[in-house]
């Protein structure tokens, strides 16, 4: 949009502002919604890399804008704008042209695109509102018990170091204070209830999209049967049905499981642990393993492998490895499994491992990976085939079943956010929008919020060998300008992975403050095809840490025909 001249009426100068904001900001606050509050990845709860992932902030407050019907009015308008000439005819011989089960980030998004394009569309629900029993609710796991509530508490846990690198800066005296948990979890239940309420009325409602409380299962390829959380059931017929209902926390068969808890309770404990142990080397393992540290809980992490964040870049994980060995108070424990949970008469806890040792506890927080939500959607009524409790689909989303889509979680692709958007998305368009658009899972960026965190795009030093062949490593590692001042020792380190036939970089990764902010603009970068090149030529901003990954000149080393062979 061109800005109006300065000379032109302030009147006719805010009258356009208005307008656009009622047309462009709901779009931009959809779109971030869907995701809510902070970039990360969706949740995962295990060494296998599914996880939670989320958004840079969350929905203004229906008090800051100027009625809500107007903000409704610009969602929907906004909405109509993404949705182009095509218009879609609704098949009268159905109740709906798509049922989605699940509203989630991939159910909302393809709900609401459906309808706009022209299609009857009822999501349904298990309920509307976030905590137990579902915890769930409109939003999916990213909202309600994943990405969002946990960067408040990644936010909250920070404080007590930043705070204690103060004295470096001349402020003698500060001290972190006492957490109160309570206080934190009204004010973070209070938020999680506000975008629960905005889905409702800025993003389905405005679009056209019918909701309903209740758990939908197939009774046929057309034909869902629906129990209604308010009591009783009600079948429906549907041209297309869409399964969007995510993950749930897996847990193993052992002795005392069920005194466990996992990323679905740890956001509805009355009580702060004071001791608690943490099993599982997926990120979530290690997210809440430092949250809860940075809150001043005695946390022990256990893992069966030798080394945390399998499938990451092995420099990132040895890099956090040293960094949380050298900044935290957390046990660490590898090639440790837990076979018992023993429940004391005290109400505390005692976690028995594999080689007969035992840690006394007030909390057990599984994070050991996550399976699909498919065990009550009767799929074999349709002929929906499954793979373990996932439900593989091809590119356009599509089961083995004509009509029948699966997005998000429950399909075991990428296991993220703003993937499950763009699957949700695509799918809308090219059922009901007259597009072709295939879904691309190519060059997604992902973040640990882990501290420091950890941002990647591409493939890691291994992957990219194996694949390419012929690649260039450059690397740096250096204590960053924030921390070296306060003379603390945290470090940043940065890679980048070039593929050395088209110069092209196939990978970045970062581990630093700030990571998951600087590798959204880098993910651009990559996935449009830069080169090495490219980035040398782009001049750094200073003085930041992220300018070093633009002055990298001579590689680390390089791999020939996928073996490491170093400079000299």
């Amino acid at each position: 949009m061109k800005i109006a001249s300065i000379s032109r009426p302030m009147s006719a100068l805010f009258a356009t502002l208005t307008a656009s904001a009622a047309a462009f900001t709901p779009s931009i606050s959809i779109s971030s919604l869907a995701m809510a509050t902070s970039s990360s990845r969706s949740l995962s709860n295990g060494a296998t890399g599914t996880a939670f992932a989320c958004v840079r902030r969350a929905w203004p407050c229906a008090h800051t804008r100027a009625s809500s019907s107007l903000a409704a009015a610009g969602a929907a308008a906004a909405a109509a704008s993404m949705a182009g000439p095509y218009k879609y005819e609704p098949d009268p011989n159905f109740d709906y042209d798509m049922v989605v089960i699940g509203g989630g980030s991939g159910g909302v998004r393809a709900s609401r695109m459906a309808s706009v394009h022209g299609a009857k569309v009822l999501l349904l629900e298990g309920q509307s509102q976030h905590g137990p029993p579902h915890y769930s609710a409109i939003g999916g796991t990213c909202v309600n018990v994943g990405c969002v509530p946990k960067k408040l508490m990644v936010f909250a846990s920070r404080y007590p170091s930043a705070i204690g690198e103060m004295t470096g800066y001349g402020w003698d005296g500060a001290t972190p204070g006492i957490f109160s948990w309570d206080k934190f979890m009204d004010a973070k239940n209070e938020e999680i209830t506000r975008l629960n309420n905005v889905y409702a009325k800025f993003v389905l409602g405005p679009a056209g999209v019918e909701t309903m409380e209740g758990l939908g299962k197939l009774q046929g390829k057309n034909s869902v049967e629906i129990s209604l959380t308010a009591g009783g059931t009600k079948t429906v017929s549907a041209k297309n049905i869409l399964i969007a209902v995510g993950g749930w926390p897996f847990k193993p068969d052992i002795p005392g499981i069920q005194h466990t808890i996992t990323s679905n309770e740890i956001f509805y404990l009355e009580e702060q642990p004071k001791r608690m142990v943490v099993v599982g080397g997926g990120f979530i393992a290690l997210e809440f393993a430092q949250i809860m540290d940075g809150l001043g809980t005695h946390v022990t992490l256990m893992y069966r492998g030798d080394m945390f964040l399998r499938g990451f870049d092995n420099d990132m994980r040895t890099h956090l490895h040293e960094e949380m060995e050298r900044n935290t108070d957390i046990d660490i424990q590898f090639n440790t499994d837990p076979t018992e949970i023993i429940k004391n008469d005290d109400g505390s806890y005692t976690v028995v491992t594999g080689d007969g040792k035992k840690v006394d506890c007030d909390q057990v927080l599984y994070a050991t990976g996550r399976k699909g939500k498919t065990d009550t959607l009767n799929l074999e009524s349709a002929g929906v085939e499954t793979k373990g409790s996932f439900i593989p689909v091809d590119e356009y989303s599509r089961t083995n079943v004509d009509g029948i889509f699966a997005v998000g979680d429950v399909t075991d692709r990428i296991a993220l956010t703003p993937v499950a958007l763009m699957e949700g998305h695509s799918l809308a368009d090219t059922v009901f929008g007259g597009m072709d658009r295939p879904c691309d899972h190519e060059f997604v960026a992902s973040t640990v919020f882990t501290t420091p965190e950890i941002g990647t795009v591409g493939y890691s030093e291994e992957d990219a060998a194996v694949k390419y062949g012929d690649i260039c490593v450059y690397k740096s590692k250096f204590r960053p300008m924030a921390h070296s001042f306060p003379k603390s020792e945290m470090y940043t380190l940065m890679k980048i992975i070039v593929d050395s036939k088209t110069d092209k970089v196939v990978g970045c990764h970062i581990a630093t403050d700030g990571a998951g902010e600087m590798i959204q603009g880098v993910a651009i970068a990559v996935k449009m095809g830069a080169t090495k090149a490219d980035f040398d030529r782009t001049i750094g901003v200073h003085p930041t840490s992220a300018e070093e990954l633009v002055t990298m000149r001579s590689p680390a080393y390089h791999y020939k025909d996928g073996k490491k062979v170093e400079e000299e």
